[in-house]
């Protein structure tokens, strides 16, 4: 397995593995769910401080709440993968028990992260213009800006010689079809040469 454009980037952020974002509907559902679990824990724990006769302002309680819920939501992404179970092998040349699991979690995370949008949009060209698209623009983008100090949006003129027609062409139009593997590929390794 190879990463290259500049090994994701270099730096483990949205391009590197975080998991997919929610589009619209998505994110909708979480906010709602983050609010009626925030008005839930608010009313117990209002209810229980004017059981004891203390009178505490419901937003500092709603903050709070809110504030735990984001510790817990950012320590479950950031909490470290288990370990192996107890007979699966271990990988060929290293020792027992020596094996950086969160290394490797983090290498498979980066790929699935572009490979299950893949899968999901292989034959739709709808989903792959939503969610893959972009994320090659992000990438062409973040290329731009690392190497020249540009980007497609603040100085279309410079972003589309330095990409070139057709990368440029492939980013800027919605696919009628999602490109081949063979396509793709092609696309990345001009993505590399930005």
């Amino acid at each position: 397995m190879s990463a290259s454009i500049d090994d994701l980037l270099s730096f483990g952020g949205e391009s590197a593995g975080e998991p997919e974002r929610p589009s619209g509907a998505g994110r909708a559902g979480r906010l709602l769910r983050t609010a009626a679990v925030t008005a839930a824990v608010v009313v117990v724990i209002v209810a229980g401080f004017r059981g004891v006769g203390l009178r505490v302002p419901v937003w500092i309680i709603a903050a709070g709440v809110l504030a735990v819920l984001a510790v817990r939501r950012v320590t479950a992404a950031l909490s470290p993968p288990p370990p192996p179970r107890a007979g699966s092998r271990s990988p060929a040349g290293e020792e027992p028990g020596s094996w950086n699991w969160s290394a490797q979690d983090a290498v498979l995370t980066a790929i699935n992260g572009w490979e299950r949008p893949l899968d999901w949009c292989a034959d739709n060209p709808q989903r792959f213009t939503e969610r893959v698209l972009p994320r090659l623009g992000e990438l062409a983008d973040e290329r731009l800006r690392q190497r020249h100090g540009v980007t497609r949006e603040s100085d279309p003129g410079r972003a589309r010689a330095l990409l070139g027609e057709p990368l440029w062409t492939f980013l800027d139009t919605p696919a009628r079809r999602p490109p081949s593997p063979r396509d793709l590929a092609a696309i990345v390794a001009e993505l590399e040469k930005i």
